[in-house]
């Protein structure tokens, strides 16, 4: 044997049994495959600890605003069933939203209601929202503060005598009486409803909603200075959020007669703003400021036990976010003055009744109605033994002082519809230049409401825009966006029958000049 080292040229492979590839590296040729497999494992290593703790995060998330939720019973009112389970995804559903007059400050201290817990008190808002089935529409109906209605004995939330039933009381007092559920139970037995859910919130949830929103934009007719609430806004179009949002909901001074209704005309249109607002910038698919959202609401909210879970949150948010705004209707519940007391209300139950059947049997309010049949064939009409009409007063037109406010931002419209109202006899008529207002209005001074009905007509504006006004001297046009065009304003998406808008119209609030 040679004891000779063999020689061999750089990078010559080693032999079958040697130690080095044709690359002279060591291991041979799988080894790439080795260390790409180990890449592979890190990667979905990596991967799988990311998904881990985004699940995590998420799951710590959702048990924060878990914990942010208040329940309390959806149902107290004593011989009174609650709600039978909806199905959030597929099923009409019936909440009723309360704003109560209290909330808690920086110290714990509360605000609007002495020696009063948070969520106690009586309640400022009171809504009923429906959704439908078919995801198509949303009914918003307001119950004014000062209704009297028959209020059941109910059992406090926390124990104790139950309260006694009345055969009428202010129906906001229900919740001192029994928290929400006992709300509820007076608003099922006036509509023969069966509310499904109901949500509370205090005023720090206006504030704080308001401003993660970024603001909400509002219409007012005229400065408003309201001493009262605090509310302070310019003529026009202004973006309110904290104090002045809240001050916007809550002033009884600030709007219409200084009453009730002018305060839920604003909190409508409030709620109006703030859905166009939302779709207009995808709110709810956006889930980082969906979370925003929902963390400032479920900070603020008492809700009951079915809707205690943040995912049934998020179901409702599914339900609404792409719900056209024309098909999304606030209105507000008929009613009468009191005859022991005008300055209480009761039901107007024949024209309530209607607008209940609806939101019993999750009809939309947005549909046009049926048209009448046309009669019958050979049909002559009413018998001639009926007694005419009577005719309505006369109106002296010419004398009659009218005052043009063209908000539309074309000095051509305002002339336009001058000179509509010269050709119908108000030879007075006179225009002034306004800033922009997005609906006609008709505001009328004392001893000229049938004038301004009159005028009303011509044009086509609805019952629900002709405004008495302490201010106005005869009557006064306000021409909006609603009315650039034609010899009538836009009809009403909610047939002149109900007092409300949609969310698609933008409302100005007259001003009381209170």
């Amino acid at each position: 044997m040679s004891n000779r080292r063999q020689f061999r040229p750089a990078g010559a492979s080693v032999s079958a049994s040697g130690d080095r590839d044709s690359a002279g590296v060591p291991g041979g040729r799988h080894l790439g495959r080795t260390r790409a497999g180990r890449g592979l494992l890190m990667v979905a290593f990596t991967l799988a600890a990311v998904l881990v703790a985004l699940v995590g995060f998420v799951a710590i998330q959702l048990f924060r605003l878990q914990a942010n939720v208040d329940t309390q019973p959806l149902n107290l009112g004593s011989g009174q069933e609650s709600a039978l389970p909806v199905d959030l995804n597929t099923d009409p559903v019936q909440i009723l939203i309360l704003g109560t007059d209290t909330r808690t400050g920086p110290d714990g201290e509360t605000a609007g209601g002495a020696d009063l817990p948070p969520g106690g008190g009586n309640s400022d808002v009171m809504m009923l929202m429906n959704l439908s089935a078919d995801r198509e529409d949303v009914t918003v109906l307001s119950f004014p503060r000062d209704l009297l209605v028959p209020l059941p004995s109910c059992l406090p939330p926390a124990g104790g005598e139950p309260s006694t039933a009345m055969d009428l009381g202010q129906l906001n007092g229900a919740l001192a009486s029994g928290g929400p559920g006992c709300t509820v139970a007076a608003i099922n037995s006036i509509t023969g409803l069966s509310i499904d859910h109901f949500m509370m919130a205090d005023f720090d949830a206006v504030k704080e909603l308001s401003e993660t929103l970024g603001g909400v934009e509002v219409c007012v007719t005229e400065p408003v200075e309201d001493e009262y609430s605090g509310l302070s806004l310019p003529a026009g179009t202004s973006e309110v959020e904290g104090e002045q949002a809240l001050a916007f909901l809550r002033t009884r001074h600030a709007f219409g007669d200084g009453g009730d209704a002018g305060r839920i005309k604003a909190q409508q249109a409030f709620l109006a703003s703030m859905a166009r607002k939302v779709q207009a910038e995808e709110t709810l698919s956006n889930l980082p400021r969906l979370y925003s959202i929902a963390e400032t609401i479920t900070r603020n909210l008492t809700v009951d036990d079915g809707l205690s879970q943040v995912t049934a949150l998020l179901k409702l948010a599914d339900r609404v976010k792409d719900v056209d705004l024309g098909n999304m209707a606030f209105v507000t519940v008929p009613t009468m003055p009191w005859e022991l007391d005008p300055n209480r209300l009761v039901l107007d139950e024949e024209a309530a009744e209607p607008l209940f059947a609806a939101m019993r049997e999750d009809r939309s309010l947005t549909e046009p109605s049926p048209s009448p049949s046309p009669a019958p064939s050979g049909d002559s009409g009413p018998d001639e033994t009926d007694a005419p009409a009577p005719a309505p007063p006369a109106i002296d037109a010419a004398a009659v002082p009218v005052i043009v406010v063209n908000g539309t931002g074309s000095e051509a419209r305002g002339t336009r519809v001058q000179a509509m109202l010269v050709a119908e006899g108000y030879e007075s008529a006179q225009t002034l230049e306004s800033i922009g207002a997005p609906v006609t209005q008709v505001y009328f001074g004392a001893g000229y409401d049938a004038a301004a009905a009159e005028i009303a007509a011509l044009f086509g504006v609805d019952a629900v825009q002709l405004i008495p006004s302490p201010s106005a001297v005869g009557v006064e046009v306000l021409v909006g966006a609603d009315f650039l065009t034609g010899v009538t304003v836009k009809p009403d998406p909610l047939g002149g029958q109900l007092q409300g808008q949609t969310a698609e119209e933008e409302v100005c609030q007259q001003a009381s000049g209170f």
